[in-house]
């Protein structure tokens, strides 16, 4: 029998088939193998009774993370706080390489714009709008949230962000119920607490699936190469292969396709000032 772990709790998994929800062991040739089931998982289970079955086998995963443990992510919607707290492109873009990295699709959710005038959105739309699907929610009104659903129909979702940004009061919102605490701004450190404490899995009503996890607020599984970081931006990519050297890191190079680009205004400064950030944080990694 197939079906899809939803929930992992104390080495007992939860396994939602056509038949129900089985209380599910893995086999210990897992833990042999060192493999370990993971919330997103698609599983061949072994019914024991009505309630209780063994999983036998994981089958092949598009992708996975170490910390939420999770896997088989389709589309990660990365929220942005509009303000409180202010809006930090430089983090947004580093989730959007983590995106890119991981072959999910994108949509960045600007939150919380009952905080703000809708001028100051325009910049959102200036930078991104070009790149990737953007929506604007207020997940303490409803406004916008089903624009938000719309985009992410029949998709494995998983909210990323920093904390404090309200994604526990948007997935609230998609879900249709209180199942997430929500964290406000630490007044001390103007960062959020965070609150999620495990992962589950929920089914949506047109059919999609979002994962309620505590992670996805850093980037301990980024692991971008240098020279594949700006094939993770995509819209440098229709300038790579144009630059005079094979090996451009697009920093200062002679006939740089890429700075042409950004001087004449078709890659965003933005972009392009968190690219040569995230490089310098990578080469300066590599000193170590």
């Amino acid at each position: 029998m197939q079906g899809i772990i939803v929930k992992g709790i104390a080495g007992f998994y939860y396994v939602e088939t056509e038949e129900g929800i089985y209380q599910c062991k893995a086999r210990g040739i897992f833990r042999k193998d060192g493999i370990i089931p993971r919330v997103g998982d698609n599983v061949i289970i072994e019914a024991i009774d009505e309630e209780e079955a063994v999983i036998n086998e994981i089958l092949p995963r598009k992708n996975e993370f170490i910390r939420p443990p999770i896997a088989n992510v389709d589309c990660f919607i990365i929220v942005i706080a509009a303000k409180q707290p202010d809006p930090n492109m430089s983090i947004l873009d580093k989730f959007l390489v983590m995106a890119e990295l991981y072959h999910t699709d994108v949509v960045i959710c600007v939150n919380k714009i009952d905080l703000v005038e809708r001028e100051e959105l325009e910049l959102f739309k200036e930078i991104y709008q070009p790149i990737y699907p953007l929506v604007f929610v207020s997940g303490k009104t409803g406004q916008g949230i089903k624009d938000l659903e719309d985009l992410i129909i029949d998709k494995k979702s998983a909210l990323a962000g920093p904390s404090g940004v309200g994604k526990s009061t948007i997935l609230n919102k998609i879900i249709g119920e209180k199942i997430a605490e929500t964290g406000e701004v630490s007044h001390k450190t103007k960062r959020g607490k965070n609150t999620t404490r495990h992962v589950e899995l929920y089914s949506l009503k047109n059919g999609g699936m979002i994962f309620d996890t505590p992670g996805f607020t850093s980037f301990d599984d980024l692991e971008a190469e240098e020279d594949e970081l700006s094939y993770l931006y995509p819209e440098m990519q229709p300038y790579l292969s144009k630059c005079r050297y094979d090996d451009c890191r697009h920093l200062a190079e002679p006939d740089c396709e890429v700075q042409k680009a950004v001087k004449e205004g078709k890659i965003h400064e933005s972009r392009y000032d968190s690219y040569v950030k995230q490089i310098k944080e990578i080469q300066e990694k590599r000193k170590y």
